[in-house]
């Protein structure tokens, strides 16, 4: 029986190496392959299952540079960062500093002054997915007005201007996608823990779980990407600024891939705060829409994802809790089609 047991968990640990080998040499397949299509864009993935990690990356950190980029490169993550911002929500709920359903009339910097038409109206929960019916950062100015840095003209007087003025929710409870929502659960989360975002998502985060390649308002590091817009052309990294908790974290497959490991161990702060970022806050015809999550389901799985794209990269990230598995694809090129594209082969040719 003693012979017989050995036997047994030497074919399973075989099985479970081939089988991890399997997954990553089909994934690797599919990044060469867009590589090999679009030499242009760089890429770097990573992916986890039953705790085991996997890296693929290709291209180059820039045109002049003969580094190759890897798992520790930088990258832009966009708004993959509201994802992150959500799970701090999420654990201040389960610290008890704060509660999804409470209105946001107490936790606002003292300069917002609501009107009486929208008070006791905006829940945390609605900020964290998107139907709170505020009115939105203009982008589309911003970005005629300084294509490289156009988060660089939002100060807290553009805030002010925007929910002081507001005296209508005009869609409220419908889906509208929304950076200033994040930007408000950021300031939030300063006024419940009495510190900087940077500092919070530090010593809430990044410290604890030991990513050295996620960073906040300096990342002039030497393993940093080259971000380019959509023609080819060089794109600045946003610098750090009141919007950054909607999407300015910088961070690399590696430090993700962390980040998705404590996601889905339940034991942990941050895999608890996500069970709550899971649950659904918002559903029409289109979407379901948890905490900073979208929620995408079929007759045999449930997906969790969030997509991020600054002027210059583009990026994904998805886990399936009941299979145990995430990964994160980021390019250091703003072409959502491609991560989108990859993402749905993997998933369609090897994860299904």
């Amino acid at each position: 029986m003693k012979m017989g047991a050995k036997i047994l968990a030497v074919l399973l640990l075989i099985s479970s190496f081939s089988f991890g080998q399997d997954i990553t040499q089909k994934i690797d397949s599919i990044i060469k392959n867009n590589y090999q299509k679009n030499p242009e864009v760089g890429i770097s993935v990573g992916f986890i299952k039953n705790n085991e990690e996997y890296y693929t990356a290709y291209g180059n950190l820039n045109a002049e540079s003969q580094t190759r980029i890897d798992k520790n490169s930088i990258f832009e993550i966009a708004s993959i960062t509201k994802i992150l911002t959500s799970n701090l929500i999420a654990q201040a709920v389960n610290e008890g500093k704060i509660d999804v359903d409470s209105y946001i009339d107490d936790f606002l910097p003292k300069e917002y002054i609501l009107h009486n038409n929208i008070k006791n109206k905006i829940r945390i929960s609605d900020l964290a997915s998107h139907q709170s019916g505020l009115p939105d950062i203009d982008f589309a100015k911003l970005i005629e007005l300084n294509p490289q840095q156009p988060v660089s003209n939002v100060t807290e007087k553009t805030l002010t201007d925007i929910i002081n003025n507001c005296s209508e929710l005009k869609d409220y409870g419908k889906y509208r996608y929304s950076t200033i929502s994040y930007t408000l659960l950021g300031q939030i989360l300063e006024k419940v823990y009495g510190k900087s975002y940077s500092e919070i998502i530090k010593y809430k985060m990044i410290a604890p779980l030991r990513m050295p390649h996620t960073f906040t308002k300096d990342f002039n590091v030497k393993n940093r990407t080259t971000g380019h817009n959509p023609n080819g052309g060089i794109q600045e990294f946003f610098n750090w600024n009141i919007t950054a908790s909607a999407g300015l974290i910088k961070s690399s497959s590696s430090d993700m891939v962390t980040f998705l490991k404590a996601v889905l161990n339940k034991e942990t702060a941050i895999g608890k705060a996500a069970i709550v970022t899971e649950k659904i806050f918002y559903k029409d015809e289109k979407r379901e829409m948890g905490l900073g999550t979208n929620i995408v389901s079929d007759d045999k799985n449930t997906l969790y994802m969030k997509t991020g794209d600054s002027m210059g990269q583009s990026s994904i990230i998805c886990y399936n809790r009941a299979e145990n598995w995430g990964i994160i694809i980021l390019l250091d090129q703003r072409n959502s089609k491609m991560r989108q594209n990859l993402l749905n082969q993997i998933y369609d040719n090897v994860l299904k």
